[in-house]
C-alpha cells in the first residue's frame, strides 16, 4: 500500500533514488530521539553528478536550483532509509542547510537553496516548512555546484 507521501511524490511526477551509500567515513543519517539528522546531500542521479564546478561559472542559476531539488530528493531517499520505508513517519522538516560553490561576488545563494526548500513543501505541505541557512564556499566535495543536509522529525 502506498502512503501518502508516496502518493504526493507520484502527483508530482517525482521519482525517488535509492538512498545512496556514503564516499566517507560518516553514516548516511543518524537517529537521535525523534530527530533524523541527514548527512549532506549532493545532487547525484543514478549515481552521477547532474551538474559540476562553481554556480555562476561552469553551472549556472538554474542548473543550480535543479541540483539543490535533486538534493533534497536524495535526502527524502535517506529519511525513507531511516524510516524503514515508511515516509508518512515525517512529522517535520526542521531545518535545512544549503551549501553553494561559487566565487567571491556571488551572492544569491538562498535563491539555489529554494529549489531545495520549495521541493521539502510540494512533497510534505506546511510540514516541510522549515529553518534555513544557505552558504557559500569555494568548492564542494567530488566538484559539486550544490550540498544540502537536512534534520527532520519523525513518530
Amino acid at each position: 500500500m502506498t502512503g501518502k507521501i508516496e502518493t504526493r511524490l507520484n502527483a508530482l511526477g517525482l521519482e525517488l533514488p535509492e538512498a545512496s551509500a556514503p564516499v566517507a567515513n560518516y553514516v548516511p543519517f543518524a537517529i537521535a530521539g525523534s530527530l533524523v539528522f541527514i548527512s549532506g546531500q549532493l545532487p547525484l542521479k543514478d549515481g552521477k553528478l547532474l551538474f559540476t564546478g562553481k554556480v555562476g561559472e561552469a553551472t549556472t542559476i538554474d542548473e543550480a536550483v535543479l541540483a539543490a531539488q535533486q538534493s533534497a530528493l536524495n535526502i527524502i531517499a535517506q529519511v525513507k532509509a531511516a524510516c524503514n520505508g515508511d515516509l508518512d513517519r515525517v512529522k517535520r522538516v526542521v531545518k535545512l542547510g544549503g551549501f553553494v560553490a561559487a566565487g567571491a561576488e556571488f551572492a544569491v545563494h538562498p535563491k539555489i537553496i529554494n529549489g531545495a526548500s520549495d521541493l521539502m513543501v510540494e512533497v510534505f505541505g506546511d510540514a516541510g516548512r522549515h529553518a534555513r541557512a544557505a552558504v557559500g564556499c569555494p568548492s564542494l566535495p567530488l566538484d559539486a555546484p550544490v550540498e544540502v543536509e537536512a534534520i527532520i522529525e519523525i513518530a
